[in-house]
């Protein structure tokens, strides 16, 4: 059971972060996200693709969608 926590731990603090500014920050790329319900799961869906191209940080740019939601964030190192 330890090792789980110890995994989920290490986990969230390598998890991209969601930020408002992009000051100071030098700009990887853009990534997308599709199908999810809430904002909070398109939210974590973005930061993951954040964390797969080995960036820092993400600002969304837009959501779309009714039943699910589609994203855009930028990506920073």
């Amino acid at each position: 059971i330890s090792l789980v926590v110890g995994f989920i731990t290490v986990n969230a603090a390598s998890a991209a972060q969601e930020i408002s500014h992009a000051d100071g920050k030098e700009k990887l790329g853009v990534v997308t996200a599709s199908n999810a319900y809430t904002l909070d799961d398109l939210s974590n869906a973005l930061s993951r693709k954040a964390d797969e191209q080995g960036a820092t940080s993400f600002k969304i740019l837009s959501t779309t969608g009714k039943n699910r939601l589609h994203g855009v964030a930028e990506i920073y190192k």
